[in-house]
């Protein structure tokens, strides 16, 4: 399948950073499911997916890239209104990062492999 970076950014980053937020807020700041829901402003099934690991598995990020997550996790329980513009800025920040990238040539082999096309 032959897809942009910013399509793969839709389909599983998206996904996988609301994975990993659903988990730091409800792990690390006792937030409930509902309050997850309403913060990051999608149903609380799909919360129940992403803590279930049913919903944005398939980008796993390394260390670092967790590390990016977390602190932004941080910015947004201090600053919940604008919880979309840190979620806008951390999908920025990792536009083109080595796990994204490595999907994205999973995702379509007519990529070379020196491809910076998401960078």
């Amino acid at each position: 399948m032959k897809s942009m970076p910013q399509e793969i950014e839709v389909w599983y980053l998206i996904p996988a950073l609301r994975r990993e937020l659903t988990k730091i807020f409800i792990e690390k700041y006792g937030m409930n499911q509902k309050q997850v829901s309403d913060l990051l402003r999608v149903t609380e099934s799909a919360v129940s997916q992403y803590i279930k690991s049913k919903r944005g598995q398939e980008l796993q990020f390394s260390k670092e890239e967790l590390a990016q997550i977390k602190k932004t996790a941080a910015l947004i329980q201090g600053e919940q209104e604008k919880t979309l513009e840190h979620l806008y800025r951390l999908c920025i920040q990792l536009r083109g990062c080595h796990s994204l990238c490595e999907l994205h040539k999973k995702h379509d082999s007519n990529l070379p492999d020196d491809c910076n096309l998401c960078c």
